[in-house]
């Protein structure tokens, strides 16, 4: 299964747009909603949607709250926001990326979730590009309690790697790559700061949970994801408009889709860079 992106408008104008569509088809989709959470579910690789890629600033991601979902970039006080440079680190320091229920109570970390798609963060070499789907394998997680809503931002790696062979578990990123974990706590510690907002805190101590915590936690959001767009509990402000998940309520037709992006001025859609990756459809970000 591949995808494309249709892009409007201008970059770092707002709006702008970034339109996911299934390549062979050249049919819109959902990133939140589309794209199957498993490309090997019996190997447990995953699929995610890189929201920013690695080095850049722009806080790009998925519109839980527009009809289709597209990528574009977050508005605060009517103004485009951007992640400021945290020394030594520039912009996001690797490619970031299921829904986590506002209602649910975490049991390992006691704070209901964010209500946004779980977050990936992609330490591969390559800097993908903004809307990529790529396949990834689970290392392990981190638990941010941000503003006493838990984000968690499991730690991954992209398939295509060449170095991705190596890697099976966060012990063998503290051991490949030393320094890597310390500076990822850091940066979500202190990347607010600059914005006069107080250091964040995290569950665990900031220590990071392994390979299989960190999959169940990704299959636990994926079982919510999955009440939500069954209908099953309140959307709330979240757009479930689908074409791909039959048995949704929110499923639409692909000429349906259509329609919505041509209600689209040219100048609303807005992408940007970083691996900020959403894992897909576990309701939901990577």
């Amino acid at each position: 299964m591949s995808f494309s992106i249709e892009e409007r408008g201008r970059i770092f104008n707002q709006p702008f747009l970034f339109y996911e569509k299934k390549k062979k088809k050249g049919k819109f989709i959902s990133p939140f909603h589309d794209i199957p959470i498993y490309a090997n579910e019996a190997e447990n690789i995953f699929h995610a949607v890189v929201e920013v890629p690695r080095w850049t600033n722009a806080k790009m991601e998925i519109a839980t709250k527009d009809p289709l979902n597209p990528l574009k970039q977050d508005v605060k006080k009517e103004s485009l926001r951007y992640v400021a440079n945290v020394f030594p680190h520039k912009g996001y320091i690797w490619n970031y990326g299921t829904w986590e229920d506002p209602h649910h109570q975490d049991s390992d970390t006691g704070c209901v979730g964010d209500n946004d798609p779980i977050d990936i963060c992609d330490i591969g070499n390559k800097v993908c590009s903004r809307g990529e789907v790529i396949k990834v394998k689970v290392l392990g997680t981190l638990a941010l309690i941000d503003e006493g809503e838990t984000d968690w931002k499991v730690i991954v790696i992209n398939t295509e790697d060449p170095e991705a062979g190596d890697f099976h578990n966060i012990d063998d990123v503290r051991r490949l790559k030393p320094g890597y974990l310390e500076a990822t706590v850091d940066w979500f510690r202190r990347y607010k700061v600059p914005d006069g907002k107080p250091e964040n805190q995290f569950a665990f101590n900031g220590e990071f949970k392994d390979r299989d915590f960190a999959i169940k936690t990704v299959k636990s959001t994926h079982e919510f994801w999955k009440v939500l767009i069954s209908k099953q509990t309140s959307a709330g402000e979240l757009n479930c408009m689908n074409t791909g998940v039959s048995n949704s309520p929110f499923c639409c037709s692909f000429a349906e889709a259509e329609t919505v992006v041509k209600s689209v001025s040219p100048c609303h859609f807005l992408i940007s860079f970083f691996y900020h990756f959403k894992i897909s459809r576990t309701a939901v970000q990577m």
